[in-house]
């Protein structure tokens, strides 16, 4: 893994350091106008709200607030650093908390005593990668 330089955390990332940090760590999110953004796809409604919830439980934890579009089945989530007015550290560390709790998964860990969801669409709420 690539160290990225380390000023201060509202110093702001060029397009191409964006890019290449997004790649090397949180392939399912990419660059677009200025923000990060990734697309999580629910099974509905219920399922939405639980990810909209979740994010904005760790947004305001962190008191760092991402930009949300919200629809039926899928929440799309957008992260730039308004005060620095691009994509910095803060905004790199906020998605890492927000793809670890949001693709957590106990039932794939072995040592993990939680079961996670049962595999019955009934109960599917989040579409993994």
């Amino acid at each position: 893994m690539t160290k990225w330089r380390k000023s201060t955390a509202d110093t702001v990332y060029s397009p191409e350091e964006i890019e290449a940090r997004l790649k090397e760590e949180l392939p399912s999110w990419y660059y677009e106008d200025g923000w990060i953004r990734r697309k999580y796809k629910t099974s509905g409604w219920k399922s939405t709200l639980m990810v909209v919830n979740t994010v904005g439980q760790l947004a305001e934890a962190a008191w760092h607030h991402p930009d949300l579009t919200v629809s039926y089945a899928f929440v799309i989530v957008k992260l730039m650093n308004h005060a620095a007015k691009g994509v910095t550290d803060k905004d790199f560390a906020l998605a890492h908390k927000i793809e670890e709790v949001l693709m957590w998964q106990p039932g794939k860990d072995e040592e993990s005593p939680l079961d996670g969801t049962p595999d019955d669409p009934r109960f599917k709420h989040l579409k993994y990668d």
